[in-house]
């Protein structure tokens, strides 16, 4: 069985080929970041605009790469949501029309648990049902318990700011370049984590939802405050790391003690941050897996995986473009692929 995936939730396109025997076959990651530089952030409708252009290119590259016909592909897995709906729409078109072509089915996957699965790639260790996750990225801060696939509680969210979204708000006020969430945690090396000290907010509550608006209120008036210069950046930098991941730890070992589960999946793109994986390492009594570093942001290799999942149990349609941007991953069930 053989899934091609295509992953177009955001700005970047992935592409991946994932056999149920041989593994993960090929995989390619166009990035947008020289598109987004000068604005400091995402812009929606360049990066649809940009998937229009390069999506075909890149699934010629990886069929190419791996040297099998596309005929031989048995179904298509796509991100359907959440995301820009317009580089979804993207995504799930190409996807819906190269599996119509090839009288093939197709697989709509939740980008989050996509990202759930990513750690399951080239990984010799891996999670056994039931784990807790805790899925960290630009737009997403979620809790979740994974009894089986497709088959998700969440447990606590964000009720503003994502974490990777506060970083890279952060980042901009600092004056760092995009991607900025990746530049703050480098000068945060050079940090001294002693001369500021950042609230942990919503540590004391019983609650698992995320709150890191009012620490983002907090940097920015520090930010104000001080002189712009590099030391300062990065003291402010370590600050604001350490507090987030701190935040993320301590709500983590709290849902931890509260299920009574020692499985403990991270993944998304804020999880590649290396303070983040020393720190959650740390937790006792809990075996703690990552993706690799390569998996860890948007890629098309966990949409394929996740496809293959699916596919493997019977679940899939006939080609259809189907995308919502708002889907959640509590909300991922078996009824979605009953016609």
């Amino acid at each position: 069985m053989l899934i091609l995936g295509i992953e177009t939730s955001c700005d970047d396109i992935g592409v991946a080929l994932y056999d149920d025997v041989l593994g993960l076959i090929s995989h390619k990651l166009y990035k947008q970041d020289h598109l987004h530089f000068n604005y400091g952030g995402i812009v929606p409708e360049l990066a649809a605009r940009d998937h229009i252009l390069n999506i075909v290119p890149v699934i010629k590259s990886v069929l190419k790469d791996s040297s099998i016909s596309k005929k031989n592909i048995s179904a298509i897995a796509y991100t359907a949501g959440p995301g820009l709906a317009g580089s979804l729409l993207i995504g799930a078109t190409v996807g819906s029309s190269l599996a119509l072509s090839l009288n093939i089915p197709i697989i709509p996957i939740n980008h989050m648990e996509g990202h759930l699965f990513s750690v399951m790639l080239e990984n010799e260790s891996v999670p056994e049902f039931p784990f807790i996750a805790l899925l960290v990225s630009g737009g997403h801060t979620e809790l979740i318990l994974a009894n089986a696939i497709g088959k998700y509680i969440l447990l606590g969210k964000t009720l503003d700011d994502a974490a990777g979204e506060a970083f890279d708000k952060i980042a901009r006020l600092l004056g760092l370049k995009y991607p900025g969430g990746i530049n703050l945690s480098k000068i945060a090396e050079n940090g001294n984590a002693n001369r500021f000290l950042f609230p942990r907010p919503m540590a004391n509550s019983l609650s698992m939802d995320f709150s890191f608006s009012g620490l983002k209120t907090f940097a920015s008036n520090v930010i104000l405050k001080h002189k712009n210069d590099f030391q300062t950046k990065a003291d402010i930098a370590r600050a604001f790391e350490d507090a987030v991941i701190d935040t993320l730890f301590i709500k983590v070992n709290k849902c931890l003690k509260k299920t009574l589960l020692s499985n403990l999946v991270i993944s998304g793109g804020v999880s590649a941050n290396n303070v983040l994986r020393n720190k959650m390492n740390n937790l006792k009594g809990c075996k703690v897996f990552f993706p690799k570093k390569q998996f860890c942001t948007d890629n098309g290799a966990m949409i394929a995986y996740t496809g293959m999942l699916y596919f493997k149990l019977g679940y899939f349609l006939k080609p259809e473009i189907i995308v919502n941007p708002s889907w959640k991953i509590s909300d991922v069930n078996f009824n979605f692929f009953k016609n």
